[in-house]
Order: C-alpha cells, then structure tokens, then sequence
C-alpha cells in the first residue's frame, strides 16, 4: 500500500515537472532577456504560409523524473536481487517513457510565415500558432528582431 501511494505521488511529481518546462513560442511572447531591448522592424508582405510542428523540449527533468518513477515501480516487482534487478529495469524504461512524455507533452503547432520584405528580400519565419492572430498570404506585416531572435505581427 505505502508503495503504491509513492508511485502515485511520483506520477503526480512527473506531471508536474513537464508541465513546468513549457514555454511559449508565440509572436506576442518575450523572454526576460528581451523586454526592454531596442528591436530591428522591418515591414513585409506575407508570400506563403504553412504549417508545422515545433519539437517539444528535451530537458533531464523529463528522462530523470520517468527514471526515479520506473525505479520505484520496478522495485516493487519480486524480492531480493530480482527486485534490485526489475529497479534497474524499471529505470531505464522510466527514463525512456519519461524524455518522450516530456517530449509530445511540450510540442506545440506552428506556421511557417514566408515574408518578402520591403528591400527585397525573402525570409521564412516559424513562430507558434496563436488563437487570436490569423495571417493571410497578402498582408502587411512587422518583422520586430531582438537578439537573434525574430517574430511577425499585423
């Protein structure tokens, strides 16, 4: 029974910590870093869009919390050696579930903008879906740069 209590409260620590890790990708999101920070705009025209999938992030905190999970099941499996054994076991295939959980957990949809800026030029961006920016082949946009890092807006 302790046991089982302990592999619910780890599961429940799991959860926790790959919710935590998440960060937005959106065009209105700005890191700590960047607030404040003079930006580059340049104006542009969108020429096609597409969408795409955004890799979720591959932090230890997922494979190390899955491992710490899958340890302590494992453990509970047989006796003696055979239980220091399928601990082991438990581990590694926490630790494998756990880095892919934390992984699919933090994907997110994006687009891909194409923008043909005022000088000429051509340029993809990829930034995360938002529910209340809707881009369409033809408009105007804003192309805000701060430190490497770029967004379109209307």
């Amino acid at each position: 029974m302790r046991k089982s209590i302990l592999l619910t409260a780890s599961f429940a620590a799991l959860a926790l910590a790959l919710g935590g890790c998440q960060s937005s990708l959106t065009g209105d999101t700005y890191s700590r870093d960047e607030a404040r920070q003079v930006q580059t705009v340049r104006m542009g025209t969108i020429q096609s869009l597409r969408p795409v999938k955004i890799e979720g992030t591959k932090t230890p905190i997922g494979a190390g919390a899955g491992a710490v999970v899958g340890g302590i099941g494992g453990s509970t499996v047989g006796h003696g050696r055979g239980s220091a054994v399928a601990a082991v076991i438990g581990a590694v295939a926490g630790g494998l579930l756990g880095a892919a959980t934390e992984e699919g957990f933090t994907r997110t949809q994006g687009v891909e903008i194409t923008v043909r800026e005022d000088d000429g030029s051509m340029r993809a961006y990829v930034q995360e879906v938002q529910e209340n920016e809707i881009f369409r082949v033809g408009d105007r946009v804003r192309i805000m740069s701060v430190n490497g890092t770029s967004r379109v807006a209307h």
